[in-house]
């Protein structure tokens, strides 16, 4: 009988690229956050791919065109700050030398997710 092993809370910072097959549109991203269990990072890592692909959707815009949303990057997949989830629980943190390029392309900081 195998004992089973203790799961802990992980962090996946995935990065998504939505595309159009009209010319003149710019792609769009966004940056998801996605808690996972998972036994240890690999598997953390795994879950984490398996999200996005789920994720990975086709649709027709209302002028006839087909927009993709895909994964363009999985940032990061670390464990979470606090593996005792509860009011206050800090889930992840991370760092930067550059607040001028945050600023600019963060929406909430006066950048804009407007092309």
């Amino acid at each position: 009988m195998s004992e089973e092993r203790p799961k802990h809370f992980y962090i996946a910072v995935l990065l998504y690229e939505s595309t159009s097959e009209s010319g003149d549109k710019e792609p769009m991203y966004q940056e998801s956050f996605v808690l996972l269990q998972a036994t240890n990072e690999e598997e953390a890592r795994a879950r984490a791919l398996e999200h996005a692909r789920r994720q990975d959707i086709r649709y027709e815009s209302a002028e006839g065109k087909t927009i993709r949303w895909s994964l363009k990057h999985m940032v990061d997949v670390s464990p979470a700050l606090d593996d005792n989830l509860k009011d206050g629980s800090e889930l992840y943190a991370r760092h930067f030398k550059n607040y001028d390029a945050y600023r600019a392309f963060e929406p909430l900081l006066g950048g804009t997710v407007d092309p």
